[in-house]
């Protein structure tokens, strides 16, 4: 219809240009772009027209919720505000209130003073308060149809959990979350701050997925693993702005791997004798590397497989030989790391009538891993980041070489139309790329900008390697002293 009118040299009149820009945009051709500043308040009103001209009504995009009862297969969601209640609570906010939780239905309705409950752990909530949010002002409402996002206050859950009226055992498809690269150790620099320490970390996990918390068994650390340097430092900050805890942060640490170069046997016997029944296990098998697709068919990154023919080793006694792989897994030989990338095959073995047990098989089969992988050509794997960097093109030089500094590996470097600015892609180790934002400002002035992902792990150079096991053998020595 336009390219006709455009033929013809005639000028659309503004509703037939805004019905095709629609057309195109619900198809996902077009992406309306609109110019403005929101800290002069400039185009903020022709954005908030763009949404309701362009953007999809609820029942005219397609989503899809997972039936948990029939192996997630995916249902599709009607829009309608008839049927039964389905939501996703997709952002946590804590405020002088307490927790505002901020919803989005996706069918059904919200009524206030109904029950609502949470799919992922069956709690029901009654709905005292919603409000639906302008800026900072709260706008209090009776009920809330498909397609709205309300706020309410009162509902204990976890960003990105589903709530249904009860009558559904339906699940809203969580968003892909990846697994962490970069962990601080951080502590409260006074005693009297962990309770607001304790209650910070509990909140901050709960509205961020991506952001993990543990406590080191040896050092009893607190573990603050998430996406990289700026992502940790953010929350660093929001503890000491929001809850007044300063903290200590130790140096980062990357998470390294493990694996192994080559195939290779064992034979072990665990047998001890101390009065009494005893213990007493033999296992004889293999160990070999898995390869990337092998990996992705299996969809693990370790594969246990039991080829034992016969009784020699009694078929109770086979979990117990996983569960040991599993704990050899857990800390490998090198640096303490996870081991990744490896298949054990287990043949045979030997057992007793009377001092064989589960305890016996688990501890056999956890040593004979860990020693098999010492003669394996142990490695250890590093995460490399693709990493985007966009500067003026006058900096090339400097930032070029800085990438290289950095074992760089540079794919593609890309112009700017107008040649102005400069993308850079390559793969960078990220234990590299510590401290690379303020190196950044500064060779380029403030301009220069860069995002960093995953990609994957790497082995790491053989001069590397050295350092980091001497290291791990250093930390090691002085933590069993102390």
């Amino acid at each position: 219809e336009i390219a006709g009118l455009f033929l013809m040299e005639e000028i659309p009149d503004k509703e037939t240009l805004k019905t095709a820009i629609r057309r195109r945009t619900l198809a996902c051709e077009f992406v309306p772009v609109f110019m403005g500043s929101a800290f002069k308040n400039k185009g903020v009103q022709p954005l908030l027209d763009g949404v309701v001209d362009y953007l999809p009504e609820p029942v005219e995009k397609e989503n899809f919720a997972l039936d948990r009862q029939n192996e997630e297969t995916p249902v599709r969601v009607t829009g309608n505000d008839e049927d039964p209640l389905l939501a996703l609570a997709f952002k946590l906010e804590e405020t002088n209130y307490g927790q505002l939780t901020y919803m989005r239905v996706y069918q059904g309705q919200l009524k206030k003073g109904n029950f609502i409950t949470n799919v992922n752990d069956g709690k029901r909530i009654k709905l005292a308060r919603i409000v639906r949010m302008h800026s900072n002002e709260l706008e209090d409402v009776d009920k809330a149809g498909a397609g709205e996002v309300v706020a309410m206050f009162g509902v204990d859950c976890k960003s990105m959990d589903t709530f249904s009226d009860g009558s559904m055992d339906l699940a809203m498809s969580s968003m892909f979350i990846p697994e962490p690269v970069m962990s601080l150790a951080v502590q409260p620099k006074k005693k009297d701050m962990h309770g607001n320490f304790s209650k910070a970390l509990s909140k901050f996990s709960k509205e961020d997925p991506t952001l993990r918390l543990e406590v080191d068994d040896d050092t009893k650390e607190t573990i603050l693993s998430g996406m990289g340097e700026l992502h940790l430092e953010v929350y660093v900050e929001r503890m000491n702005r929001e809850y007044g805890v300063e903290c200590e942060v130790g140096q980062p640490k990357v998470n390294y791997k493990e694996t192994i170069a080559r195939k290779q046997t064992f034979v072990w016997l665990h047998k001890k004798q101390s009065g009494g029944s005893g213990q007493y296990a033999k296992v004889i098998g293999f160990i070999e590397a898995l390869s990337e697709e092998e990996r992705k068919e299996i969809g693990k990154v370790n594969d246990f497989v039991n080829r034992c023919v016969g009784t020699n080793i009694p078929p109770e006694y086979y979990s117990s030989c996983e569960k040991g792989t599993n704990d050899a897994f857990g800390e490998g030989a090198l640096v303490g790391a996870e081991v990744e990338g490896v298949r054990v095959v287990l043949e045979d073995g030997a057992s007793h009538a009377v001092d064989s047990s589960d305890m016996a098989f688990r501890i056999c089969m956890a040593n004979a891993i860990r020693d098999a992988i010492k003669k394996a050509g142990a490695a250890i794997l590093e995460p490399v980041m693709t990493v985007e960097v966009t500067v003026p093109a006058e900096f090339q030089g400097g930032v070029v070489a800085g990438l290289n500094k950095r074992m760089g590996m540079i794919h593609s470097s890309e112009i700017s139309d107008d040649g102005s600015g400069l993308t850079i892609v390559c793969e960078v180790p990220l234990n590299n790329m510590f401290g690379y934002s303020t190196e950044l400002r500064s060779q380029t002035q403030g301009k220069g900008e860069f995002s960093m992902e995953y990609f994957k792990h790497s082995p790491v150079p053989r001069n590397i390697q050295d350092e980091l096991v001497e290291k791990y053998k250093l930390d090691r020595e002085a933590g069993e002293a102390a």
